[in-house]
């Protein structure tokens, strides 16, 4: 009896095996969870709560390790609980995770393959070029940040794609510019483009969906932005996908990006804006009092 509760608690209990700071704001959590990595893929998503009076928030997995029983995790500390998670350090134990959540990124034979990424979503879509790669897809990664400070992993994506581009927006480190750029190049080039996945900010995906439209080039989109429960019960993560409504968290989170409505999108984002900037700076203990 000892030992089935021992082994139980090994399995419900999230320490923090490994904590690093890859860039501003950026650190990446290593985290004891062997029945999410053992059945985790490339796409998918956890739900996290950092104490038990906290807010659960989705975070895609950026690795995992079913041999170790770990999951890895990388966050930028900009709302209340990821400013609250990044304060833990190695040893610390996670209240809640749950997962993996929604549907794997399809991973086939495409042929060439364009993966975008923005900012910290270096991180959401490694796992997915690692997939493509092993199953014979030729990889070109195109990877933007806002500036040189913002970047980690090159290394790792040099090694990953057969091809890898960099834009920062002010030219502090390799090609100044915005990731559409060289994405357009590539589509009017000689080469067939046959797939597309841009994961990041959602302007970026939207343009980056209205880049390879014209083309006639798929492309997959992650709306994790938009997920609040994780479960579909909340129906905050509505979105309008062709003429249909859909869950971002159950039915997603991945979407043709051409079908998107990304006007109703952007401003679906924006509902519980104040309430973010509210529990942020009640985080840092600058809020003040709520009426009404």
């Amino acid at each position: 009896m000892a030992r089935c509760f021992k082994k139980i608690i090994e399995l419900i209990v999230y320490k923090i095996l490994e904590k690093q700071n890859l860039a501003t704001n950026v650190y990446l959590f290593r985290i004891k969870a062997p029945l999410i990595a053992s059945k985790a893929k490339a796409g998918q998503f956890v739900m996290l709560r950092v104490s038990q009076k906290g807010e659960r928030i989705p975070l895609t997995l950026a690795e995992w390790d079913g041999a170790e029983g770990s999951i890895t995790i990388v966050v930028m500390a900009v709302g209340a609980t990821t400013c609250q998670l990044s304060r833990l350090e190695e040893g610390d134990k996670i209240n809640d995770l749950l997962g993996p959540l929604g549907n794997p990124t399809e991973i086939e034979y495409f042929g060439t393959v364009v993966c975008v990424a923005g900012g910290f979503a270096i991180a959401v879509i490694r796992p997915v070029i690692r997939a493509l790669k092993e199953a014979g897809n030729h990889i070109i990664s195109i990877i933007g940040v806002r500036n040189k400070e913002l970047l980690f992993w090159e290394k790792e994506l040099e090694q990953d794609s057969d091809e890898l581009i960099i834009t920062t927006d002010d030219g502090s480190y390799k090609r100044k510019g915005l990731v559409t750029e060289p994405l357009k190049e590539l589509l009017e080039g000689s080469r067939d483009i046959n797939r597309v996945i841009a994961i990041g900010p959602t302007a970026m995906m939207k343009f980056a969906s209205l880049t390879t439209k014209p083309f006639g080039v798929k492309t997959i989109v992650s709306l994790n932005p938009i997920m609040v429960d994780g479960t579909g019960m909340c129906g905050c993560c509505r979105v309008t996908i062709g003429d249909e409504t859909r869950f971002a968290c159950v039915d997603g989170p991945e979407f043709d990006g051409h079908l998107v409505d990304w006007e109703e999108f952007m401003s679906r984002q924006t509902t519980y804006l104040d309430q973010e900037k509210y529990s942020y700076q009640c985080s840092l203990g600058t809020g003040e009092k709520h009426h009404g």
